[in-house]
């Protein structure tokens, strides 16, 4: 067994940005164990742009922002175990890995966990029909064009209007392919609106809400889906039914953060988010484990995960070093109209400003958030329209904290 100070599991955005926060906060013994051949996670098949522009200051395609942090990683000498798939966390932050030399056990002062998110596959869904070749998750195909080079099909049907569906409608379009629809059985599309305009509308390609896949034909290869509406139980409306003519199906239904080693560990685990129950540093339930980026929550942004990696990694290097970032805690609470906050704890004798992310139930106009304790507002804040595609941000400012005594309330009331 080897010891190091702050262990990273998962080498993609998340876990270059915490390690880099980490070492350049005082902790230089950080090492990343990732389970691919090289660094950059999700990003690296990511080649469309509109990465960056939050974070830094311009817009970078997936691989051109993840060499950002690759240099970083690179120029800090942070240490960096390539193939190597970590098996097992302890709750007394024993990190077991495998790789081609063997087994590596680390023992960690600190643990992040990094480790992204998976995409919800065919079988969740139950969707009726035989087993042919042509049916993808969109993250399979992205892979498949963008790293392999491989054209998946010539005419598509994609379920689902999550950013990976829109983006790979566009990716289809540009490569010569005829993507027939995009089918979301919700009322409302799942992605960024931007995505919406520049991936569908620009492309002529229809979306149809309230509309699911409710039957695959073919044998060997894909040959056609039925789709169909449903209603709002999410029934099949039987008489909507119509045949389209299809070699590809490609689904875009959904991310599950990757929390397998979290639940063995004995991490609580939000079944609203499906990540670990936080506080404002990230840390988990278990004292010295912490987790960010998409294996915590869902992100519709890089930049937003960075940011969030790095708050995990300062709060990875106090807990190594000792320092008190606080010991009195409340708990936040979703209201009306929000979905969930994080994060789910809050110190408040921190002494420095916090940061609740939250995504609204459904899609409204003009709204207006309030944080609340009690009586008191401790923040609001206006938006000209809210998405579940697009996480919201709060500031509570620390004066503001340090009064606060009960529970932390969001709510969301629409403005006309």
């Amino acid at each position: 067994m080897v010891q190091h100070d702050i262990v990273i599991i998962g080498g993609g955005p998340a876990g270059m940005a915490a390690a880099v926060a980490a070492y350049d906060n005082g902790v230089k013994d950080v090492v990343i164990l990732d389970r691919e051949e090289d660094l950059g996670g999700i990003l690296r098949q990511c080649i469309h742009n509109g990465f960056g522009l939050h974070k830094l200051g311009q817009e970078l395609t997936g691989p051109e922002y993840a060499a950002v942090y690759k240099e970083k990683v690179k120029e800090r000498g942070i240490k960096v175990f390539y193939e190597s798939t970590v098996t097992a966390v302890s709750p007394d932050k024993i990190v077991t890995a495998r790789n081609r030399e063997g087994i590596l056990k680390i023992q960690a002062k600190a643990v992040i966990l990094a480790m992204g998110c998976r995409e919800r596959s065919r079988g969740a869904l139950n969707t009726p029909g035989t087993r042919p070749a042509g049916v993808y998750s969109a993250g399979t195909a992205q892979k498949l064009m963008n790293c392999e080079g491989y054209m998946v099909g010539k005419k598509v049907v994609i379920l689902g209007s999550g950013d990976i569906g829109l983006i790979m409608a566009r990716r289809m379009s540009l490569e010569g392919a005829k993507v027939e629809a995009v089918c979301e059985i919700l009322p409302y599309s799942g992605g960024l609106n931007r995505n919406i305009v520049q991936c569908l509308e620009d492309y002529g390609i229809p979306l149809y809400l309230n509309t699911t896949v409710a039957e695959i034909h073919g044998t060997k290869r894909v040959e056609g889906v039925t789709i169909a509406q449903v209603d709002a139980n999410r029934n099949i409306i039987e008489e909507t039914k119509r045949y389209i003519d299809c070699d590809t199906l490609l689904l875009s239904v959904g991310l599950i953060p990757e929390n397998e080693l979290t639940r063995e560990a004995g991490i609580a685990i939000s079944p609203v988010t499906s990540g670990a129950l936080v506080d404002e540093n990230c840390q988990t339930s278990i004292e010295g484990i912490f987790a960010c980026g998409n294996v915590l929550q869902v992100h519709d942004l890089v930049d937003y995960v960075s940011d969030e990696a790095e708050r995990a990694g300062i709060g990875a290097v106090s807990y190594v070093l000792g320092e008190n970032k606080g010991s009195i805690s409340v708990a936040t609470k979703a209201g009306k109209g929000v979905r969930y906050v994080l994060p789910q704890t809050v110190h408040t004798d921190s002494g420095k400003d916090t940061a609740l992310f939250l995504r609204v139930t459904e899609p409204f106009g003009k709204v207006r958030f309030t944080v609340t304790s009690g009586d008191e507002i401790l923040a609001t804040a206006q938006r000209l329209k809210a998405a579940p595609g697009e996480m919201e941000k709060l500031i509570i400012p620390a004066e503001k904290l340090a009064r606060v005594k009960e529970e932390i309330v969001v709510t969301l009331d629409e403005l006309n």
